[in-house]
């Protein structure tokens, strides 16, 4: 495996978490798991989006830092493979939906600090996912306090992943979902060969089926 630190992102209840478990499982590699039940502010956040926003974006993006850099800066665990099932841009990309434009903008000098003192994932994998498929999945996982997300705020999500993904440098492995189920042996499989036959590319898109 070419491939160093490997980071899954994609919209709510797309199965990043299920995918990074799959593959770390695999690889014997280090795993990384973004702590968003440890956010004091997310239920409330649901309940009061325009009033909570903000302390759930600066939150997150603390957390995520803390994790991140304790792992990715230390040379002795860095020797190792890592998957997470997140990256620190994601931060960004939630605060820019979420807060006004004057949050937005404290929010994004704190957060580009921060950016420029982590690697970049070796790989970045983006499930893309249908909403109504996310919607299913959201209610089968059983969060209380996601059960009132909207179509609407899915589709914002997506959209800033989509235009982030057309900027970001490092190579992207872009996996629709439509079909695809991680926890069948063959689908799986086909991603891992895939992930080991060495293609060099800058962007692709993979199909399972």
């Amino acid at each position: 495996m070419e491939y160093h630190f490997i980071a899954i992102e994609g919209n709510i209840g797309v199965g990043k978490t299920t995918l990074a478990h799959k593959l770390a499982e695999h690889y014997n590699a280090r795993l990384i798991l973004e702590q968003f039940a440890d956010n004091p502010f997310l239920p409330k956040f649901y309940e009061d989006r325009e009033r909570y926003a903000f302390p759930v974006e600066l939150s997150f993006l603390a957390e995520r830092y803390s994790q991140l850099k304790d792992t990715l800066l230390n040379r002795e665990l860095f020797q190792q493979m890592i998957v997470a099932d997140y990256t620190i841009i994601k931060s960004q990309l939630f605060a820019r939906n979420n807060l006004s434009p004057d949050e937005y903008e404290l929010f994004q000098r704190m957060a580009e600090i921060i950016r420029t003192q982590l690697p970049r994932p070796d790989l970045l994998i983006y499930l893309q996912s249908p909403i109504a498929k996310l919607q299913q999945q959201i209610l089968r996982r059983g969060r209380p306090y996601e059960t009132q997300i909207a179509d609407a705020y899915l589709e914002e999500i997506q959209d800033a992943y989509l235009r982030y993904l057309g900027q970001e440098e490092c190579p992207i492995l872009m996996v629709d979902t439509a079909l695809a189920d991680f926890n069948k042996p063959e689908h799986f499989a086909q991603l891992t060969r895939f992930l080991e036959s060495g293609e060099t590319f800058q962007r692709r898109s993979l199909f399972i089926k």
